[in-house]
């Protein structure tokens, strides 16, 4: 048994509260244990420069840790003059799985923005971003009758080698002591996007790596139905 009770291929418990903020084209509150992040899509009509004229659609993401989302505060980006490295590379980890299962042709020449700012962090953060970001995301276009643009799913999670076994769905506790880190990113039919994997100590073996990845599939398997299920339910706000 784990600190918080879990099995080693246990999730923690979701807790996903559809349109949350209700100017959002597409939003949601993801719980992940005590892991909150909240992530709003908008479908803004244009592109980018360089992508005028192609007939084709763009999608970016954007990332942020609230203040009081950890135990000490975490300055604004605003006050420091531009956002930090780690916050840039989880916006744009966050936009190539997006990406990753969107038709750009379906969705025309719009723009989707995601939006994940960070209200509680306990641990996999920038995985729970993703889950999350998609079913936005997938709102938003259902919303607007955009949908075939986002013809898969992706989510991510994280898994890890703690006291030597390996377990699924890190904690804050659990992360900060893994002997080896992974966060894995996979599309609802178990084709790999992303691997972030790291050997905080010993380096680690071929097999662990296969072992590792087969958990964080069953991982995405359960996060995967849980999104589907998010993504077909009633808008609480029927107004467009």
């Amino acid at each position: 048994m784990r600190g918080d009770g879990r099995r080693p291929h246990d999730l923690r418990p979701l807790d996903v509260r559809l349109d949350f903020i209700e100017q959002a084209h597409g939003s949601v509150l993801y719980g992940q244990g005590r892991t909150l992040v909240l992530c709003t899509a908008t479908v803004e009509e244009g592109v980018p420069r360089w992508l005028k004229g192609q007939g084709r659609g763009w999608m970016t993401a954007e990332y942020s840790m609230l203040p009081a989302s950890t135990g000490e505060r975490t300055p604004r980006a605003v006050s420091r003059g531009r956002p930090d490295g780690r916050t840039v590379e989880i916006q744009r980890l966050i936009g190539r799985a997006l990406r990753a299962v969107c038709d750009f042709g379906a969705l025309g020449e719009r723009t989707l923005w995601l939006d994940c700012d960070v209200l509680q962090a306990d641990g996999g953060t920038r995985c729970a971003s993703i889950t999350g970001a998609w079913i936005a995301a997938r709102r938003a276009l259902d919303r607007f009758g955009f949908g075939k643009a986002l013809p898969g799913s992706i989510a991510a999670v994280s898994v890890g080698i703690v006291e030597g076994e390996a377990v699924l769905d890190l904690d804050y506790e659990e992360d900060s002591s893994a002997e080896t880190d992974m966060n894995v990113v996979m599309t609802g039919e178990g084709a790999l996007v992303e691997v972030q994997a790291t050997a905080e100590r010993d380096p680690f073996s071929r097999d662990l790596l296969d072992e590792l990845l087969d958990l964080a599939a069953g991982g995405i398997e359960s996060l995967t139905a849980a999104q589907l299920e998010a993504a077909a339910a009633p808008r609480a706000d029927v107004s467009s």
